[in-house]
């Protein structure tokens, strides 16, 4: 039975996302290998009306000789990863090559596929290159902070009417612009994007999306009709004592994922066998680790080394209500220049809370470090990570408090080509010995937001000098890069390392220009 998910207002159409479109065939599919990333087969597009596939392949799969690889290529086009003439010229600066790079992986409305499972979009946007042809949510704030810096203000008013177009279509902001994201988010930056508009375009930007803002909210907010009991989450709510709220991540959807549908059903099996985990609840954690954008880490483990551990929705993120606080502040800030202030000031104690519970839940004084706190058990987790540095990003730590991570940073993290993502060599990508952009982008800034120059300057030279050996050495821009031993590649995840690459192209603009 095909599923409806979602129906957008602007084209008037429904979207399945390929699981339930297509049922067992795709199923078969993902666990026959025919292809060696599951998202292959998740993006790829339709010769035929997708009714007519299914019962030619009920019909043909009991055939002698029969071949699914041959039936899949003969009735579906299997998407490239993103190609094109662009030649990288290894005698040009980096900074050279990601100017011209912007083209590349720009698409445009009338050059986007037709059919599938991407979501069209009305305006221009980036993505990130390699296996990600569509836009990405969380990626593209740090993309956007390079376009700024390359004068395409143009393009940052683009994806950001796009962003407000998704709100507007589906209530949220989902993983990406495919069906098979609509039922997740990532973390919510898009106050962060308005924001970053409105210091080219003026303040009178946030009055225009304050709509998309308060239907964002909403989303991360959303109550139903819970009991609000503390140590208690529903969605992505959680509730404290003393009337604290605060946010996890989450995915409306229990069943493998279809971008990694056979890695997930592998996972599954090895909790229930070793913990005794339902597979339904392992892919709940599997699906709120993507929401995060950390998938993977041991941040989300209960066992650092045992990936089977997962238990991402018992945990409420740091950062996460982090990016929550900024968005009632810039929520605040929009209401004002509304002159509504009965809601200006709601949203100003909303996260003046918020500021209170993150320093109640989150700094833990053994560590002096803010650390993910573990509702469940009612205490701090054990993992310490960079999204301990979001409080400085955002100015939310003391100034005692600043010293301690400063220091944190620069003794635990801080190795010849970056910031480590965590201390704990797992396996998986968002771990040691790996460093993102990002994550450089939001310690950079909160350094500097506490006068911790010399730091910041420390980081900045490893980060920016590691990504210009890398390019002169391959010519290339990589989604993450091995920061503890700058001659191997980054390693973890479940693909290869990705070229392109959208955020540390926008990071390496943003820092290389305020070095100067």
């Amino acid at each position: 039975m095909i599923g409806f998910v979602s129906a957008s207002p602007s084209y008037g159409q429904a979207y399945y996302s390929p699981e339930d479109l297509y049922g067992s065939l795709f199923a078969d599919v993902q666990n026959g290998y025919i292809f060696s990333d599951s998202k292959t087969f998740a993006d790829c597009i339709p010769l035929f009306d997708p009714v007519y596939i299914i019962e030619q392949y009920h019909r043909e799969k009991e055939r002698e000789g029969f071949s699914l690889s041959d039936f899949v290529s003969a009735h579906f086009r299997v998407p490239e990863k993103i190609k094109s003439d662009f030649i990288p010229d290894r005698q040009e600066s980096a900074e050279q090559h990601v100017k011209r790079l912007w083209p590349v992986l720009m698409r445009r409305p009338e050059n986007q596929e037709q059919g599938g499972s991407l979501i069209p979009l009305p305006h221009c946007y980036v993505v990130p290159g390699g296996r990600f042809r569509e836009i990405y949510y969380w990626d593209s704030y740090f993309t956007m902070l390079g376009l700024r810096e390359s004068g395409r203000v143009d393009l940052i008013e683009s994806m950001v009417n796009n962003f407000a177009f998704l709100i507007n279509s589906f209530g949220f902001i989902p993983t990406a612009n495919r069906t098979y994201y609509l039922s997740r988010s990532q973390p919510p930056f898009f106050s962060l994007m308005v924001q970053l508009y409105s210091e080219m375009e003026g303040k009178k930007v946030l009055k225009t999306y304050l709509p998309q803002l308060k239907k964002e909210y909403d989303y991360w907010m959303d109550t139903g009709n819970s009991t609000a009991e503390p140590f208690t989450g529903y969605r992505r709510v959680v509730y404290l004592p003393d009337g604290a709220v605060l946010n996890r991540y989450w995915d409306d959807k229990a069943t493998p994922r279809p971008e990694a549908y056979r890695e997930d059903i592998e996972l599954a099996l090895e909790a229930q066998e070793q913990h005794g985990t339902s597979p339904d609840e392992l892919y709940r954690h599997i699906r709120a680790a993507a929401e995060s954008g950390w998938d993977f880490s041991s941040r989300w483990f209960g066992d650092e080394s045992d990936f089977s551990t997962i238990k991402t929705t018992d945990i409420i993120p740091v950062d996460l209500n982090c990016l929550m606080y900024h968005l009632e502040k810039t929520l605040a800030e929009a209401y004002r220049l509304k002159d509504n202030p009965e809601m200006q000031q709601i949203f100003e104690d909303k996260a003046n809370a918020r500021c209170q519970a993150i320093q109640k839940y989150f700094w833990n004084e053994d560590r002096h470090f803010f650390m993910d706190y573990d509702f469940k058990k009612q205490a701090n987790t054990d993992s310490i990570s960079l999204a301990g540095s979001y409080p400085l990003f955002f100015k939310l730590a003391s100034k005692p408090q600043s010293h301690y991570i400063r220091a944190y940073l620069r003794l635990n993290f801080l190795k010849s080509g970056g910031l480590l993502t965590t201390n704990v060599k797992s396996g998986q990508q968002w771990d040691a010995p790996n460093g993102w952009a990002p994550l450089q982008w939001i310690a950079y800034k909160g350094l500097r937001n506490y006068n911790f120059h010399r730091t910041a300057n420390e980081l900045s030279v490893e980060w920016l000098g590691l990504i210009e050996k890398e390019f002169k050495h391959s010519g290339k821009m990589l989604e993450k890069y091995n920061v503890s031993d700058t001659n191997l590649i980054a390693g973890g995840g479940e693909y290869e390392i990705q070229e392109g690459f959208g955020w540390t192209n926008g990071v390496y603009l943003r820092m290389k220009n305020r070095k100067r």
